[in-house]
């Protein structure tokens, strides 16, 4: 009886001992989630959705949209998206298009009926944020619309139609607002681009707002490969020239760097505000950069259309719009 007593307490001494020295488990890491019933969905999109375990409300809202030939939970993860939300603490909304819509799953940016406000798909991506909104308790003021390619051509429509819903935009080799009807069809815009003029490329988007909207406008930060074949990078300097003029900013860089080694510009207001900002990633090709790595700085994992050129756009991005 004695022994047994002996091993009882033995046993719960070891049991205590290994509480405190063993490392508890691991909780599970979120995922990215289909959601299902957003919205009246006109554009006929699906959405998905990243949530980091835990997340308090009142964080912002990142909605991430990924280029053709892509979908969208994987364009979440490889961009860095999903890293950063886990490392700054936001949700994302991944919202991802289907081959019924577009056979190449790229979304239509240069369709009229997708990129004006209340229509299409604009709308159908409007009503996601809407859903993340009321389900996470996310800070309104700060929801942010980012894409590759096309998805950055959807960003800056989000930007143009609803002003009043988006802080900033982050368009990374995508196109201005309304380029494809500036240009005649959707090629000529990525090819050639539009033959446009600052302020008719700024009227543009003052016809896509509210009638009435007088700002504040979202601010636009594009990255460019220089020798994207695509996405030509005249799209970017069209992109300065309408954000600028909507802005009320001139054209002329107010500050020029380098980040990463990569020229950088920052275009600001008359009251000193940055309000446009361009990374131009010499010699990188049609793709969202990206650094792989645990670095405070880094983000991302290569892919197809996803570069590893030791600069995580992700990142430049998040940071600048005050999320880490």
């Amino acid at each position: 009886m004695a022994k047994t007593r002996a091993a009882t307490a033995l046993l719960a001494l070891l049991t205590a001992l290994a509480a405190v020295l063993l490392p508890a488990p691991a909780a599970q890491a979120a995922s990215v989630q289909e959601v299902t019933g957003f919205g009246t969905n006109p554009g006929a999109l699906k959405m998905y959705r990243y949530i980091p375990e835990g997340l308090p409300a009142g964080r912002p809202v990142v909605v991430a949209m990924h280029g053709c030939q892509q979908n969208a939970p994987a364009y979440g993860t490889q961009s860095g998206w999903t890293q950063l939300a886990d490392r700054w603490g936001f949700s994302l909304v991944l919202p991802g298009q289907t081959t019924a819509n577009n056979i190449s799953s790229c979304f239509n940016w240069f369709q009229s009926g997708d990129i004006a406000r209340g229509q299409g798909e604009a709308e159908s991506i409007k009503q996601m944020v809407d859903r993340q909104l009321a389900d996470t308790g996310a800070d309104r003021s700060r929801v942010y619309a980012t894409g590759l390619s096309a998805g950055g051509g959807m960003a800056t429509v989000l930007m143009a139609a609803y002003p009043d819903r988006f802080t900033a935009g982050g368009v990374v080799a995508g196109l201005p607002y309304g380029c494809a009807q500036a240009a005649g069809s959707p090629y000529t815009c990525m090819y050639v681009g539009a033959t446009q003029t600052a302020a008719q490329w700024g009227n543009r988007v003052r016809a896509a707002a509210p009638t009435g909207y007088a700002g504040p406008w979202p601010r636009l930060i594009a990255f460019q490969g220089t020798a994207d074949y695509t996405v030509k990078p005249v799209n970017m300097t069209d992109l300065v020239a309408q954000w600028t003029d909507v802005q009320g900013a001139d054209r002329t860089a107010d500050t020029e760097d380098t980040v990463g080694g990569y020229p950088h510009k920052i275009y600001t207001n008359p009251s000193g505000a940055p309000v446009v900002e361009t990374y131009s990633i010499t010699g990188m090709g049609h793709g969202q950069p990206v650094d792989p790595g645990t670095g405070p700085a880094q983000c991302g994992t290569a892919a197809a259309y996803v570069l590893d050129v030791n600069l995580c756009a992700a990142y430049q991005v998040g940071h600048a719009w005050g999320l880490g």
